[in-house]
């Protein structure tokens, strides 16, 4: 990994989601990757490193991702980025989805970057790039270097994205991570959207939603 690299992660929310703060050692510059609830816990996060918030990278337009990012736009500046196929999705009416856990939900801001697969992110010397990996949603992308993948919720310790929610669809998800993820180094360390991490290489070995005939059990 990169020595560069300051990775740290917190878990948010009634949904216990796991948001990310990534920065650069050397100039203090760092993103934020699923800012899903508790902007005050996220932002203090930030403040210990002394990370000047540049961006808000959205894996998918889901409640318990986004939550916390007009709180987090606001008191940063940064720009928000999120997918093109799921920027209407984050936009979309959560208010109720949120009412019914308990959560603080703000609208979400317009994004201000919409990215496409292959695209990448630089943050000073750290590089990551983009794979759009629908299948839990339309725009589900995951972000790729450094030694990690943020998977959002297209990957999980032992696990996979629910496919049954609007713009779900369980072969192509599969599909899509074989064609995306499971080509990535099997030391690559896999940061999920929810759960404990892993490595590719323990996914590909042991992950049970991943083998041949899953979607025909």
């Amino acid at each position: 990994m990169n020595q560069n690299l300051i990775l740290k992660g917190l878990e948010v929310g009634p949904f216990m989601s796991n948001c990310f703060i990534v920065g650069s050692r050397q100039s203090k510059k760092g993103v934020i990757v699923d800012p899903g609830a508790d902007a005050p816990d996220i932002l203090r996060e930030a403040q210990t490193d002394g990370l000047d918030i540049q961006l808000v990278v959205i894996t998918h337009g889901h409640v318990d991702h986004i939550s916390a990012a007009a709180a987090v736009k606001e008191a940063t500046g940064a720009r928000v980025a999120v997918h093109k196929d799921d920027a209407q999705q984050m936009l979309s009416g959560h208010s109720s989805a949120a009412s019914m856990f308990g959560m603080r939900f703000d609208p979400p801001p317009e994004p201000d970057r919409l990215l496409e697969d292959g695209e990448k992110i630089e943050v000073d010397g750290l590089s990551f790039v983009v794979l759009h990996t629908p299948g839990h949603s339309l725009g589900g992308i995951c972000l790729y270097g450094e030694g990690v993948v943020f998977t959002g919720d297209t990957l999980f310790n032992l696990s996979i994205g629910r496919f049954d929610l609007p713009g779900g669809d369980g072969p192509l998800l599969v599909s899509n991570i074989h064609a995306k993820l499971m080509v990535l180094p099997e030391e690559t360390i896999v940061l999920p959207g929810h759960g404990p991490q892993s490595t590719i290489g323990h996914e590909k070995q042991w992950n049970p939603f991943l083998k041949e005939n899953f979607l025909e059990l």
